[in-house]
């Protein structure tokens, strides 16, 4: 039976709502592990910490060839089990393949990498590559359960994994192991991680070995995204590394700090870009053109819902988070990264939705050259004002970059004129309006304790909300909508 529109909304909806507040319990582990890691192991390995994990971001859909994204783009419209099979595990084998070898030559290489990025911590170098070659088929895994649409199981996996994750890390801290004994642990969940998946995954399509017919049209497809890929590291995460460099593993602990607050958002905006390739890939090859349209002007207007509000909150209160999870010295010189990162987070999942117009033509090498242009650009400027401002440097860069990826993106995917969409300028202003009011209330609140910044984060939603709702921001369909996120059924 075909699928209506309104359910497609629906089912979107619910699974960015399902995988949204699957990421929001993720971030609160890492708001855990800010705690333990500066409180009771110092900034240095929190900085080391945060290399460790940088790191593993980058790499994993580099080696991974870009076949989980092409496999997200091809297999939603399939519905041939033996097509499906096929898919995945050519994905899966090509991409271990590479892992094995990436991982081989980070071993050997392990002393060179560690004496320029990682204070001298070989060991920790060698275990991140035993965490990568387990890491890329994990991804591959976690990526058909996206293209099956089965969202559900991935926000549940990624919520379990990370938990096991801090709850290893705090029974380690508090026992006195080193950051060496915390890193093989997570390899250890890993390894059992990938084993679960796969056997979730065996059960439910079965075992094939792959002919690799259709890998031709993946790596056309995923290969063009790889130099993107780098480059939208070298945005996102090369601030690290170049702090690292001129000005120590400390200065990266303060630095992400600041940035893992202001960067909450890319949690939403991560649901959001998990969720629609899928389900565009479908709409779009059933040749729905004008519900490809309505789900990108949703995507984007409800990504400003929780995006414009959070810029003002979170710069409001910076300090008074930084203060209460980590150590004083860092939030007196951690907060003032946050405004940046915030402003510069809305701006990239702004792009990330923008993004999905050029993916579905299979314009994939636009996107990788925008995050060329704008990651070189980002690390030259780094490069030149990180050892002259520090860490302010890193912030301003930040923002500078991401809004050179929303203009250059923005520009091409708007040249797409058939899957060219509406923005409600109107919405984004009187979102505006409620946010600077509410921003107003929080600083004249201004919460020093744990207890009364949660009461003050929830009031400010509160009053957000009915400002917004007094401005008439909603109209009738989205209010119908938001009821329906909450109703049983898709």
């Amino acid at each position: 039976m075909e699928t209506t529109p309104e359910a497609t909304y629906q089912k979107f909806g619910k699974d960015v709502l399902f995988v949204g507040a699957a990421n929001i319990l993720v971030a609160l582990t890492g708001l855990i592990v800010i705690p333990l890691f500066t409180k009771y192991m110092g900034a240095g390995a929190y900085g080391l910490w945060v290399q460790v994990m940088a790191t593993i971001g980058l790499v994993m859909p580099v080696i991974g060839l870009g076949l989980p994204v092409a496999m997200n783009r091809f297999l939603p419209a399939k519905t041939d089990k033996g097509e499906i099979q096929e898919g995945f595990y050519s994905v899966l084998c090509l991409s271990f393949l590479a892992a094995l070898l990436f991982s081989i030559a980070i071993f050997f290489s392990a002393e060179f990498i560690a004496e320029a990025f990682f204070d001298g911590a070989t060991d920790i170098v060698r275990i991140t590559g035993l965490i990568i070659l387990l890491m890329v088929p994990v991804g591959a895994c976690l990526g058909l359960l996206r293209a099956l649409g089965q969202m559900k199981k991935f926000a549940i996996f990624i919520v379990s994994e990370s938990y096991a994750q801090v709850a290893l890390i705090t029974v380690l801290v508090l026992n006195g192991y080193g950051l060496s004994a915390i890193v093989y642990g997570v390899l250890a969940i890993r390894a059992i991680e990938f084993f679960i998946l796969l056997i979730m995954i065996i059960r439910q399509i079965g075992v094939r070995i792959p002919h690799f017919p259709m890998i031709k049209e993946y790596l056309s497809f995923g290969l063009p995204i790889i130099p993107g890929t780098i480059s939208l590291w070298l945005v996102a995460v090369s601030d690290r590394y170049v702090i690292a460099y001129f000005l120590g593993a400390s200065s990266v602990g303060i630095y992400s700090a600041g940035y893992r607050l202001g960067g909450i958002l890319s949690l939403v905006a991560i649901a959001i870009s998990l969720v629609l390739p899928p389900t565009l890939s479908r709409l779009y090859d059933e040749g729905k053109i004008d519900e490809v349209k309505t789900q990108l002007s949703f995507s984007l207007k409800y990504f400003l819902v929780f995006a414009v509000p959070f810029v003002f909150g979170a710069s409001m209160l910076s300090e008074r988070v930084l203060m209460v999870f980590s150590t004083p010295a860092i939030a007196a010189e951690g907060y003032f990264v946050v405004p940046f990162v915030a402003l510069s987070t809305l701006f990239f999942g702004v792009t990330l939705i923008l993004a999905q117009s050029l993916r579905l033509v299979k314009k994939t090498r636009i996107i990788a050259g925008t995050w060329i242009v704008t990651g070189l650009a980002n690390l030259t400027l780094n490069i030149l004002l990180v050892p002259h401002i520090e860490i302010l440097a890193a912030a301003i860069t930040t923002l500078i970059a991401y809004s050179l990826a929303l203009g250059i993106m923005t520009y091409y995917s708007m040249k797409e004129r058939e899957l060219r969409f509406s923005v409600e300028w109107g919405f984004i202003l009187k979102s505006v309006i409620a946010s600077a009011i509410m921003a107003l209330l929080i600083w004249m609140a201004d919460p020093d304790r744990i207890l009364s910044i949660i009461a003050t984060v929830v009031t400010s939603i509160v009053i957000y909300a009915v400002i917004l709702l007094s401005l008439k921001g909603f109209s009738s369909e989205d209010i119908k909508f938001f009821k329906g996120l909450f109703q049983k059924g898709s």
